[in-house]
């Protein structure tokens, strides 16, 4: 009996580390085989907005402020009258400068006559040289008296017209910075206000050196294609997250760095016939244009991150899951760009990886790629 008993133990310990080393079913996961691909290269930078043509309203002559003729932060069109400095002093010089200029030109009439009359008389010799000479001499001092007053009324005009200050472009005005009843005066307070341009407008934006070395280092690798003639083009993205309606090109960048900040200045111009965007505005742009050939590239969540770096589940034709290191670079959509680690036509886990570790099995429900 007894040892029956022992023999029926013995068989329920065999049968239960027999249960124990059972294998496990493969684990189900959803795959992406990797393809090595041509894929755009997109920047995405902080950008300001600012006007195209800034222009700064200031008074050319010196006088008490009469009027602001505009709406202060409205649009004005090229010729409307903004500003009105008290003309009297103006009109004054005008009316004098005209009242000179008849006395000059009453005093060269005279000479006029005066050297007419003496001219015949010298062909008789009933006058002498010296008398022709001092007429033709009033004449000739007449004639630059006239061309003096003219110049003078001509500017007495000029600073007449300067009192009504008018826009020379289309554009958005500033605040006027003084009001009526002020004493302009030029070389003191002579800055009305500004008036800018916002179609076109432009956005400045900044590159660090590193991004400028690293793209370099990219470039000599191969693994970045920057456009022909530095022909970029730039997508704005604005602060709600909704896209601006027209793409940008660049039209200037810095041959220099800014040694304050290490940044290279970036412009673009972009139409804005509805004035969406405002001189001042932060945006995101986005420059487009470079490419990334035979790119590497991975699902997000197929990246997992451990003591030494990045990693991924790599499955072989067996569908036994090993572990490989990798290096990443940027981000191509929903997707990290791979530099070193996989080759074209391998296979990682997309979907699943917290369930498998090296050497579990798998069943792959689907493998997906770009």
């Amino acid at each position: 009996m007894k040892r029956y008993l022992l023999f029926s133990i013995c068989l329920l310990f065999l049968g239960g580390c027999k249960k124990e080393h059972k294998e496990l079913p493969p684990t189900n996961v959803t795959a992406y085989q990797v393809v090595a691909q041509t894929i755009p290269a997109d920047f995405e930078f902080v950008g300001v907005a600012k006007s195209s043509h800034p222009v700064e309203i200031r008074s050319r002559v010196e006088g008490y402020l009469n009027k602001i003729e505009y709406l202060e932060g409205g649009a004005v069109k090229k010729g409307a009258a903004l500003f009105q400095i008290d003309p009297s002093q103006f009109l004054a010089d005008v009316q004098e400068a005209q009242g000179e200029l008849a006395r000059q030109e009453a005093i060269l009439w005279r000479a006029q006559r005066s050297l007419e009359r003496i001219e015949p008389l010298y062909e008789k010799n009933a006058a002498s040289r010296r008398d022709l000479d001092n007429a033709t001499a009033q004449v000739l001092a007449g004639e630059a008296a006239v061309i003096e007053a003219e110049a003078n009324l001509t500017k007495a005009e000029l600073n007449l017209g300067y009192t009504s200050i008018t826009s020379p472009i289309d554009g958005l005005t500033a605040r006027a910075f003084y009001r009526e009843g002020t004493l302009i005066t030029p070389s003191i307070n002579g800055l009305l206000t500004l008036v800018s341009v916002i179609d076109p407008i432009w956005v400045d934006f900044a590159v660090s050196d590193d991004q400028l070395l690293q793209a370099k280092a990219e470039g000599g690798k191969g693994r970045l294609i920057l456009p022909p003639e530095q022909e970029f083009s730039v997508q704005l993205k604005l602060a709600d997250g909704s896209i601006f309606a027209n793409k940008g090109k660049v039209n200037f960048l810095s041959p220099t760095l800014n040694p304050k900040t290490g940044t290279m200045m970036i412009r673009a111009t972009f139409e804005n016939p509805q004035g969406e965007l405002l001189p001042g505005q932060f945006v995101r742009a986005i420059l487009e244009g470079a490419t990334r050939p035979n790119a590497i590239f991975v699902p997000q969540e197929s990246i997992s991150k451990g003591r030494k770096g990045m990693f991924v589940y790599v499955i072989d034709a067996n569908n036994v899951v090993s572990i490989r290191d990798v290096e990443v670079g940027s981000w191509y959509k929903n997707y990290w760009i791979v530099t070193q680690g996989l080759q074209d036509g391998e296979i990682v886990v997309a979907k699943g990886v917290n369930k498998v570790q090296a050497g579990s099995h798998v069943h792959i429900l689907s493998i997906e790629n770009k």
